[in-house]
């Protein structure tokens, strides 16, 4: 069984259809490339496999279970999915501590481990509120990885990162690849693409294919 089966999912909203007979399988210790225009479906995508919408019809089981049915939400999962929204009036840290407080796999000295790895300073007492769109990007990325979970969904990571940061973004992602993580990733630059990704699906009008190249418009 396939850690990951999307089986002919729709989803419908006010007459349109956003994701139309999507089919999809994912194995952990890959990374899976997910390229497409704006509206093409993409972050519905992501939306559904980790239970944050309810499909019109078709499934999505994670490690044979049926989501919706036999779990809530998958049980091990990272998700940074369009603007990254913490705490205003919290610090990066005391954001990232909130998060990990909730299953305490994390302990706050990794939590400073993640932040220095990124750049950013622990100690600052800055609220996330005046965080610049890079600095509020890596505590949704950070966020996402530092509990070290079986899937990670990435819509659009490198958004607002410099090209030191990038760097150290795919680096990151190879890692955790090894480590067994099922990474799906979502990303308008061609080269995160071809760089990372094992295989490549395109989502054109809610339809899914695989594809072998991807061009920037």
């Amino acid at each position: 069984m396939s850690y990951i089966e999307v089986v002919e999912l729709t989803k419908i909203i006010k007459g349109h259809t956003i994701l139309d007979s999507v089919n999809l399988t994912l194995e952990k210790g890959n990374i899976y490339g997910l390229v497409g225009t704006n509206g093409s479906g993409k972050t519905m995508l992501l939306r559904a496999i980790c239970g944050l919408i309810r499909p019109s019809s078709g499934s999505v089981r994670i490690d044979s279970k049926l989501l919706r049915k036999e779990i809530e939400f998958p049980p091990s999962c990272g998700v940074l999915i369009e603007n990254p929204g913490f705490w205003d009036d919290l610090t990066g840290f005391e954001c990232l501590k909130v998060v990990a407080d909730i299953k305490k796999l994390v302990t706050p000295n990794e939590i400073r481990e993640w932040m220095e790895y990124f750049g950013l300073n622990p100690d600052d007492k800055k609220c996330f509120g005046k965080y610049s769109l890079g600095m509020k990007q890596k505590i949704a990325l950070i966020q996402a990885v530092m509990e070290k979970p079986e899937m990670i969904l990435l819509d659009e990571p490198m958004n607002g990162l410099d090209s030191r940061n990038v760097k150290k973004l795919r680096q990151l992602l190879l890692k955790e690849k090894e480590r067994g993580a099922m990474i799906l990733l979502c990303s308008h630059n061609s080269e995160d693409i071809k760089l990372l990704a094992d295989q490549t699906f395109i989502m054109e009008e809610g339809r899914l294919r695989e594809g072998e190249e991807y061009e920037e418009d």
